[in-house]
């Protein structure tokens, strides 16, 4: 049975300008030049300020929302829209952004962008290159280049053959097995460089070792092989005083060995994938300056051009405003107002971007002063997403998109803004210390304790207990997992 009620809601939403203040804070300055550029392309009434223009001044009022020039239809359609702007806004919009934070002093002559990427050749197109140079009929070439396209990044072949058998047949049409497979895997785990195509890392070491066989003729390596060959389990765990007894080799023997296979690299591909990933440079959103004690902030903008509301549609909006309100005249006005509207909206969002990134920044780098200055990790204070909130009075969920993906460059080098964030302990004088500088310690004593004998988890907890930071031993292992530190038995050697 239909029926009507009447119901009351409180509903929050964002506006379009709301949101796109959002997404554009959780760019880094990398991204947004790109962000810009893309808008430019999309709302031709946004341009850059190349600079040395003149623009006429206006001091006539225009009233383009005269009711009886107008049609219903369009009428409705129109005042549907949020007049956020009126004409004057449009017109006398010739001043130059101020959303920079930094004063550039030089020509627009010695002006220069930064370029943060390279180019280079690509690990698989290195390989494809090299299987071109082998004599290979036209369905081996075909599963050669299948089985280089299967390989990981690091050069690692994780799918088995019979499934590559498979899907040569059903997706390419080609009649295989293992046996060629194998045959033709062979041939590109002759390639460069030493240990790509392997399947696991037993393999990999084991190809390294015999390709250094092969150029060095004159050396003995059949130790370093019969290790990785037959006692690799015991390699991997760190059990020396297995593999000295069953292999019946001296200390001395075995440490010759392995000091050759840690010369080997367990993952071959990464000394040569995609330029993408090697040649990505960090790119810092923030620098600070040590100017004699006064810490300086200032935000790299470098690469940033400056945005104006193009010109040519401020002089259309003026046409249109003039001319008689017909509905194709209306429609254009319209249409070149709305995409005015855009171009203002996106360089107010720019603005307050550079805002919230400053401020933040700035409440950053007031509250750790002490390490800015310093550069010594164990004066780092407590600092969770709240504090800086409320110093700054914005929602936290501003201050974790600004401490996404940024970098902030110190006198003490580049790091991620959001490692400056972290929980409090209490030392047992009653004291709150950040986690990272438990962290820093921790690292600390790892890197001084004597590498035949590791500090087990613990001997670190009764160090760290002995310093005043009473925390558990399961506390100690989770630390010490986040800095990618092994176990003690890993860390040994001989």
């Amino acid at each position: 049975m239909l029926n009507q009620r009447l119901q009351q809601k409180l509903l929050q939403k964002l506006s379009p300008q709301q949101i796109l203040l959002m997404k554009l804070l959780q760019i880094p300055s990398v991204a947004l030049e790109q962000r810009i550029k893309q808008e430019i392309e999309e709302n031709p009434a946004l341009e850059m300020d190349e600079g040395g223009e003149e623009t006429d001044d206006r001091d006539e009022d225009f009233d383009f929302e005269d009711e009886d020039d107008f049609d219903a239809d369009a009428e409705e359609d129109y005042d549907s829209k949020e007049d956020e702007f009126g004409l004057d806004d449009y017109i006398d919009d010739d001043d130059v952004p101020d959303y920079r934070t930094s004063v550039n002093n030089t020509s627009p002559d010695d002006n220069h962008y930064e370029v943060p990427y390279a180019n280079s050749v690509s690990f698989q197109d290195l390989l494809i290159q090299q299987l071109g140079f082998r004599k290979l009929d036209e369905k081996k070439t075909k599963i050669g280049l299948y089985i280089i396209g299967n390989l990981d990044d690091a050069g690692y072949l994780s799918r088995s053959l019979e499934a590559m058998a498979d899907d040569l047949l059903f997706a390419v049409n080609i009649k295989t097995n293992k046996r060629e497979l194998t045959e033709i895997l062979k041939v590109i785990q002759d390639f460069d460089p030493p240990g790509v195509g392997a399947r696991n890392l037993q393999e990999c070491l084991l190809l390294q070792i015999a390709r250094l066989q092969q150029e060095n003729p004159e050396r003995n390596y059949d130790l370093a092989k019969m290790i990785v060959d037959r006692f690799f389990n015991e390699f991997t765990k760190k059990h020396y005083d297995k593999i000295i007894k069953r292999a019946e080799i001296t200390e001395d023997q075995l440490k010759e060995a392995l000091n050759e296979i840690l010369k080997l690299n367990p993952k071959p591909g990464n000394s040569m994938m995609d330029s993408a990933k090697e040649n990505h440079y960090v790119m810092p959103d923030f620098i600070i300056y040590n100017n004699n004690g006064e810490l300086e902030l200032s935000l790299s903008s470098r690469n940033m051009p400056d945005l104006r509301v193009s010109k040519t549609y401020a002089d259309m909006l003026e046409t249109f405003s003039e001319s008689k309100k017909t509905k194709t005249d209306k429609e254009a006005l319209m249409f070149v107002k709305q995409k005015m509207d855009s171009a203002k909206w996106f360089i107010d969002a720019i603005r307050q971007r550079q805002n919230t990134l400053y401020q933040t920044m700035s409440a950053i780098m007031d509250y750790q002063r002490e390490y800015f200055l310093t550069g010594d990790e164990t004066t780092l204070r407590p600092m969770i997403l709240k504090d800086i909130a409320e110093i700054v009075s914005l929602d936290i969920s501003t201050i974790s998109r600004v401490a996404n993906s940024k970098y902030v460059q110190s006198p003490f080098g580049t790091f991620l803004l959001k490692s400056f964030f972290s929980e409090s302990m209490q030392m047992d004088d009653g004291e709150e210390v950040s986690t990272r500088e438990i962290k820093k310690i921790l690292s600390n004593c790892i890197e001084a304790e004597g590498k035949d004998k590791p500090l087990t988890d613990e001997q670190l907890t009764t160090i760290l207990k002995d310093k005043g930071y009473n925390i558990a031993r399961r506390t100690v292992a989770k630390y010490r997992e986040q800095l990618n530190i092994p176990v003690a038995r890993l860390r040994k050697e001989l």
